[in-house]
């Protein structure tokens, strides 16, 4: 039984933040159609914006048909209204779709009407809700001149029914809510600045805090690019087969391997849970998007460690991807945001100072990037240290130049240096 006096959202925190330059609400589940035994994944999402006197929304839906390896994928924008909402409680609606209830219990619909589709969830909270970085910043996080606040519930028990062209489906599954609003503009991150001061304040908390958790070294190898920008971020939720939960999320920086600017959150009740900031990353497997020039993983590897506790874990795209797409008009620097998401596994290794723990578990990977319009520029420096000797180099690769760049300078055992310089031939880009 979940102690509810360890909530810390209230009914405000729960209903729409109107004139938020930006809202939204997601629910993602994994469920099973009880009558076949197929396995489904699902996300749906409710947003809305402000900006001046313009109003919009947006209602999305995802249906990843696991068993069959199908998607199917609902897109509808109104760039007139908002989302219709209550002034009192959470409810909200878009069109025939909604939302509606408060912790522990939610009611949510969501109509795919290009598939015809519809999906009836109830939502029943099984762990306590959680602001990110909650005992940091009280869940607020910095984006460009703006700020928002994120947070999130990672373990629902989700029951209800699926209905495919008027058949109908039982279904059971778990689930996962968030909410998050917010003064953030995705088309212009750096113009707010109303709040310039409650944002500087919210970036010098998580500074701080960063710096505390992390120890200065010079690493064998540095990665960046232009696609792993600070206006995007890599995302994953996983429920492990122990009833355990995993909320990833990493503010980029511009880093493609190395240390995370964000959290790793672990709760093994649903009521306690363990933030890790010394969180360190790579891209295992990565994707090519050809639309806006930009690579994604498909398969990122991460560790974490506070005090003698100790995390590794590998998130595994499995099965198909969607690439949702918010171009943006005039676009003087970005071409468009994209979410690439897709189901997966989890698995890895939790020790505890005494013992080790084998995880499992199903998840949710969703990198988001603010795509640049130079495309994807990357650099690679490595750091060549004893014994194997002395230097650096430094690798360039940039389809906005269309070249590839090596620079190398070794100062021992032998004084050396190397450069080459070659043309990116744009036909041949590929996935790899």
């Amino acid at each position: 039984m979940i102690n509810k006096d360890k909530n810390p959202w209230t009914k405000e925190d729960e209903k729409e933040h109107f004139p938020s330059v930006m809202e939204w609400w997601c629910a993602i589940t994994f469920f099973k159609t009880i009558e076949d035994n197929k396995k489904w994944s699902f996300k749906g999402s409710f947003a809305e914006w402000v900006e001046k006197t313009k109003k919009g929304s947006v209602f999305n839906t995802t249906f990843f048909n696991q068993t069959d390896n199908k998607n199917f994928l609902y897109h509808s924008r109104n760039d007139k209204e908002k989302l219709d909402s209550s002034e009192h409680e959470l409810h909200i609606r878009y069109d025939d779709s909604s939302l509606k209830g408060s912790y522990p219990n939610y009611e949510l619909f969501f109509h795919d009407k290009k598939n015809n589709m519809k999906l009836h969830l109830n939502y029943e909270a099984i762990s306590v809700p959680h602001w990110i970085a909650q005992d940091v910043t009280d869940g607020w996080l910095p984006m460009g001149l703006g700020f928002y606040r994120y947070g999130f519930i990672p373990k629902c028990k989700v029951t209800g029914e699926l209905t495919i062209d008027d058949k109908k489906y039982h279904i059971q599954g778990d689930g996962y809510f968030e909410h998050v609003w917010g003064d953030i503009w995705y088309d212009n991150p750096l113009a707010s600045l109303s709040n310039i001061k409650k944002t500087l304040s919210v970036y010098f908390k998580l500074m701080g805090w960063w710096i505390k958790n992390h120890r200065f070294k010079i690493p064998k190898t540095l990665k960046f690019s232009t696609e792993n920008n600070p206006f995007g971020y890599d995302w994953s939720w996983a429920l492990l087969d122990n009833g355990w939960t995993i909320f990833y999320g990493n503010i980029l920086f511009w880093v493609m391997q190395g240390p995370i600017f964000g959290t790793l959150t672990l709760s093994k009740d649903g009521i306690n849970y363990n933030e890790f900031c010394h969180v360190n990353f790579q891209y295992n497997k990565i994707e090519y998007s050809k639309k806006y020039d930009f690579y994604y993983p498909s398969e990122i590897e991460i560790t974490a460690t506070k005090g003698e506790e100790k995390i590794h874990l590998i998130f595994k795209k499995t099965g198909q991807k969607r690439e949702y797409e918010s171009r943006f008009q005039n676009g003087k620097y970005w071409k468009a945001f994209v979410i690439c998401e897709a189901p997966g596994v989890v698995e890895g290794e939790y020790y505890n100072g005494k013992e080790k723990t084998k995880l499992s578990g199903v998840c949710k990977i969703e990198p988001q990037r603010q795509v640049s319009v130079i495309g994807h520029n990357s650099l690679h420096i490595d750091f060549i240290k004893p014994p194997q000797g002395i230097g650096v180099s430094f690798d360039l690769e940039s389809h906005y130049l269309k070249k590839k760049i090596m620079f190398k300078k070794q100062l021992a055992p032998r004084p050396k240096i190397r450069f080459s310089s070659k043309k990116i031939d744009s036909s041949k880009i590929n996935k790899n």
